[in-house]
């Protein structure tokens, strides 16, 4: 089996060959942090965790490096620090700390290296000073510009003609600049702005520049994968990959930045990209407490990660219902000790034709079917097959019974527990009476109760 990737420089999928095997490399844009993540930030980081679970069980846990970076000085930033009359760092810490919690519900692993703007300004200002010694950058006016000309290939990534990128960009044509397309890596801070020491006098980085000093830094060059949202394909990586390339290691210009890139499609509410200038969004904050996180997961994944997502209710609700059917078939196997094996080859040859998770989906459904029709040891071994499966993917990890009694409070828990205990004591007794007159109290609670050999255990019932 071989790893197939569709490569956006390419346009078509390609086998995946990384430059060094027992050194994979990855970078995703990761968040600006100054408010809560909507899902539409989130879907990135689900399907490119999936990506680095699958790059792991290829090639060894330790064999794969992601970076995914942190945006921490930007317009939104000083904005919100200046309202709130604190740091900037004030407001970046929190927002980082309550990102990386919600991502973490919504099952993505941290990835290896979290990389920081402000703590990677040496290395920002180091790779502009590079640039404007291989003549790719010059000052004008307090900023430093990157120089588009001076890179041949500049529209290769996106696939675009110069001037159908400047009209789609609106680019900024200041007095200042040799060519319109021409953007900035350096620029001086306005008054009360965060603000550093540099060669071309104080202020901060451009947007693009944090990003390639942050992959030099901690990946190094070539990397093997570079991920991010289809918004980002220009100006943002077109950008990103020409000053890293002119910018190079030995002043003579890198000959690869990436091997291959990827971009996930849009996440839409309603008929519109998920946008939090446009006001349409669901925040993962929110939805964490209506939802669980396992459910969210894969509600991002029933879509193959490159095309468009609508977000709707109803797609939150068919993805419990699915889990539901995963996890019932392993509660009604629960006396059957999973079997040691690895992921199905046919989920494997799913996840590896570029991340076809519904191919994947449909997979485990079939393995939870295998379950409940195999028959003596074959069973363990189709358990074993399921978990190891759908774990891969970020999925039945929790126990199933608490998956079926998730979103209870703990007095309701309380209460139903000892509902049960009593129905289980007057059926021990043969009190029939009291035992269905007890079913009836569950009944009005909204609870199932499903008897078994040991007692009976319960779940909240399926609403109709």
């Amino acid at each position: 089996m071989t790893l197939n990737l569709y490569d956006t420089m390419a346009r078509a999928k390609r086998p995946f060959v990384p430059h060094d095997p027992k050194r994979v490399t990855m970078y995703v844009c990761g968040p600006t942090v100054y408010n809560y993540a909507h899902i539409g930030n989130a879907r990135p980081v689900v399907a490119f965790d999936v990506l680095f679970r699958l790059l792991r069980h290829t090639y060894g846990a330790d064999a794969v490096i992601y970076a995914a970076n942190v945006t921490d000085v930007d317009d939104k930033i000083n904005k919100k620090a200046a309202e709130e009359g604190v740091d900037i760092s004030v407001i970046t810490d929190r927002y980082l700390d309550i990102y990386n919690a919600d991502m973490s519900v919504l099952g993505a692993l941290r990835p290896t290296h979290q990389p920081r703007a402000t703590q990677t300004m040496d290395a920002i200002i180091a790779m502009i000073g590079r640039l404007m010694n291989n003549k790719a950058a010059y000052a004008a006016e307090g900023h430093v510009l990157f120089n588009t000309q001076s890179y041949a290939d500049y529209g290769k990534l996106s696939g675009h003609p110069m001037e159908d990128m400047i009209a789609g960009a609106r680019v900024d044509v200041a007095p200042y600049k040799q060519h319109p397309a021409d953007f900035v890596l350096w620029k001086p801070s306005k008054e009360n702005e965060p603000v550093w020491e540099s060669p071309w006098g104080p202020g901060r980085p451009g947007w693009h520049i944090e990003c390639s000093a942050m992959i030099e830094q901690s990946l190094g060059l070539p990397i093997d994968i570079h991920g991010g949202g289809i918004d980002l394909l220009f100006p943002h990586h077109e950008n990103e990959m020409a000053q890293g390339l002119c910018a190079g290691h030995d002043h003579g210009g890198a000959a690869e930045y990436a091997r291959y890139w990827m971009h996930n499609g849009f996440l839409n509410m309603g008929a519109e990209k998920m946008s939090k200038s446009v006001g349409n969004v669901a925040l993962v904050h929110q939805l964490i407490e209506q939802a669980p996180g396992e459910a969210l997961r894969w509600a991002l994944l029933v879509g193959q990660y490159r095309a468009p997502l609508d977000w709707t209710d109803d797609l939150i609700e068919q993805s419990k219902k699915a889990l539901d059917r995963l996890y019932g078939a392993l509660r009604r196997s629960s006396e059957v000790k999973a079997q040691a094996t690895g992921p199905s080859v046919a989920f494997l040859e799913a996840l590896e034709d570029d991340l076809n998770t519904p191919a994947a989906m449909a997979e485990l459904f079939a393995m939870a079917t295998a379950l409940e029709t195999a028959r003596g040891e074959d069973r363990a071994y189709a358990k074993g097959e399921l978990l190891a499966s759908a774990n891969l993917m970020g999925f039945l990890f929790a126990d199933p019974e608490y998956w079926f009694q998730a979103g209870v409070s703990d007095e309701l828990r309380e209460k139903v527990d000892g509902l049960i205990a009593d129905r289980v004591a007057a059926r021990a007794a043969k009190d029939w009476a009291a035992a269905d007159r007890i079913r009836g109290e569950l009944t009005a609670l909204n609870i199932e109760v499903m008897d078994n050999p040991t007692g009976a255990t319960w779940r909240i019932k399926e609403q109709a």
